[in-house]
């Protein structure tokens, strides 16, 4: 019987970050991410794989299983940097076969029946009496009222239903963030991010569509607001979002930039509104604007100063409110007002045009084109002292959400590896239930570790960022989680055999569902490019 050794399980941690600590530093020595962009992307990997595997270790202490699956995963681990590493050593900047001590470790963690051992052995999640009781509250709302309406909306394309939202605001779910004294339920600390890990996961088991987002958008209008917004702007927008009154799309990427923020193109320039009061006109197209039907208002980033062309500076946020639309295109105009030009007016135009998916219905997603479409002065967040600073109110709610993205990635993780488990002990094949095979077992055990380790790291990085800190654990916890939900899907549809491919089965809305995580906020090349590998060289230089 194999039993838990996290001593080693440490030693092969430590050896693997060794490992990529000597390629990022010859990684910054030789040219950097921009120039090596193969290897950057596969250290940011490798690096967020360990980091992962070293949050583990806490969670390994408090069991029996608990260490298994710690070292099951440490073991997952080290095979997969050694993956990326064959072959590659020189450009790395290490020895040849570095891991090599690691071998032993292996051979133990990474049997066969000891991965088939397992397959029913998700584990505990060690949860706090007040995270069980928001884990049991919306895992019973997502059983009741989201799964029974995933189906239909996925296969028809249809709208999120209005009692979720409903359901959801009445719960308190778009007040999770938002402080105690603006209406919502957060006192600071880690709470509010355990709290929201907690609840998006059970959300995202439900359906990622109609379930897992629908806090995203509040929650990244909510940070920037808390981060910049005038007192003013907070009283008056702060209790609408904890209560739904008022739902949110953000616009921010355009047809020609998406990650690379920095070449926002849309305008927002100064002009008087239909009775002289200040504002702002706003043109351009924004694309990939989720849920901009049915939302409210648009948080919407514009360049405000021609001179930061191609740069962050320069860039503001505005609350754009908008009336609610049609799912399937929508198109808005504003009343006439001066143009400036004696005795002409000109009328605000909003168009939106649906863009179809593979999977992630219910939100829709749209490409917006705005013309002369006004906004008040009061909506540019943190007003004058706001101006030029809307990147960074921007990614105050993204860092954010790459972690909430992750606890979407484990939620579909788990209802995929449930989806795969019950099928499994139902299907027969020569003879047998198909979980009692042992490719089989193995394929659902590496899947449960594969869930507990992204879980627990996504409850490690919340801590963090209640402390004011885990910037770069958020965007490796997202890089790595949202991968590790395409294999888990994806086997758990090849579990299902030919009914995987059949939407009467769950789990092909689930393996098109995961497809996008690595996607959208922050797609994951820009990801591990742009922010982690970078920030892992300024770490170590500082160092």
């Amino acid at each position: 019987m194999t039993v838990p050794d996290l001593q080693a399980a440490t030693e092969v941690i430590e050896l693997a970050e060794g490992v990529v600590g000597k390629a990022v530093r010859h990684l910054a020595a030789t040219g950097g991410p921009d120039v090596h962009q193969v290897v950057a992307y596969d250290i940011a990997h490798a690096a967020s794989a360990a980091a992962t595997a070293r949050s583990l270790l806490d969670y390994g202490a408090k069991g029996e299983l608990e260490g298994l699956i710690a070292c099951a995963y440490a073991a997952d681990m080290v095979h997969d940097v050694i993956t990326r590493l064959a072959g590659r050593e020189s450009m790395w900047g290490v020895d040849a076969a570095p891991m090599r001590a690691a071998h032993a470790f292996l051979e133990t963690y990474r049997a066969p029946e000891f991965l088939a051992s397992l397959a029913r052995t998700a584990g505990p999640r060690h949860l706090a009496d007040d995270y069980e009781m928001v884990q049991d509250t919306f895992r019973a709302f997502a059983d009741k009222v989201i799964a029974p309406r995933a189906e239909h909306v996925h296969r028809h394309n249809a709208d999120v239903p209005e009692e979720i939202i409903s359901g959801l605001a009445e719960m308190g779910a778009f007040g999770l963030s938002v402080p105690a004294e603006y209406g919502g339920f957060s006192e600071g600390g880690d709470g509010e991010y355990m709290a929201m890990v907690v609840a998006t996961e059970e959300l995202s088991r439900g359906s990622l569509g109609i379930g897992g987002s629908l806090i995203t958008r509040p929650e990244i209008l909510t940070r920037a607001l808390v981060k910049g917004g005038t007192e003013a702007q907070k009283q008056a927008w702060l209790p609408k979002l904890a209560t739904a009154e008022v739902m949110v799309a953000v616009a921010v990427t355009e047809p020609d930039f998406g990650s690379d923020v920095a070449g926002v193109k849309v305008t927002a320039v100064s002009a008087e509104g239909p009775n002289g009061e200040p504002g702002y006109v706003i043109n351009g197209v924004k694309t990939w604007c989720t849920f901009a039907g049915r939302a409210d208002v648009l948080m919407l980033l514009a360049r405000t100063d021609p001179d930061y062309s191609k740069t962050h500076r320069g860039l503001s946020v505005f609350i754009v409110p908008k009336p609610q639309g049609d799912a399937h295109g929508f198109e808005f105009t504003q009343d006439p007002r001066p143009d400036g030009t004696a005795g002409r007016t000109v009328t605000g135009k909003m168009e939106g045009r649906p863009i179809d998916t593979i999977g992630y219905r219910g939100m829709h997603s749209y490409e917006i084109a705005l013309e002369n479409w006004w906004v008040p002065a009061e909506n540019l967040i943190g007003e004058e002292a706001g101006k030029g600073k809307g990147f960074y109110y921007q990614m105050e709610g993204f860092e954010n959400g790459r972690l909430q993205t992750a606890a979407r990635a484990v939620g579909v993780m788990q209802a995929s590896y449930e989806a795969a488990l019950d099928y499994a002990d139902n299907r027969k094949a020569f003879g047998h239930n198909i979980v009692e095979y042992q490719l089989t077992q193995a394929k659902l055990g590496r899947m449960a570790v594969l869930i507990q380790a992204g879980r627990q790291f996504g409850y490690h990085v919340a801590t963090l960022m209640g402390k004011g800190e885990g910037t770069i654990e958020a965007s490796m916890v997202k890089a790595y989680v949202c991968k590790a939900a395409e294999w888990v899907s994806r086997e758990a549809m090849q579990i299902h055999g030919g009914f995987g491919y059949a939407e009467e089965y769950s789990v092909s809305r689930l393996f098109v569902d995961a497809r996008v995580l690595s996607i959208f906020e922050g797609a994951d090349e820009t990801l591990c490019l742009k922010v982690i590998a970078r920030r892992l060289i300024e770490a170590s230089n500082a160092g």
